[in-house]
């Protein structure tokens, strides 16, 4: 019995450079997808009005905190 069913590098298509044009436009395809994506999500969150996280006052400005 041959258990030995993993490929060599000789056999992987990645490796010697054959492989399909269609293999190739999925991954740049993925690519292309997730930097627009992270385009839209970055630009989202620059431009959303967001409350700050400061909590207290100018009489009461919290534990540890000095106002200047």
């Amino acid at each position: 019995m041959n258990f030995n069913t993993e490929p060599t590098l000789d056999q992987i298509d990645d490796y010697t450079h054959t492989e399909s044009k269609e293999k190739r436009w999925t991954i740049r395809g993925i690519i292309a997808g997730i930097l627009i994506v992270g385009g839209v999500y970055s630009y989202l969150v620059i431009h959303s009005e967001m409350p700050s996280d400061y909590i207290g006052t100018a009489e009461n400005p919290g534990i540890g905190v000095k106002l200047h």
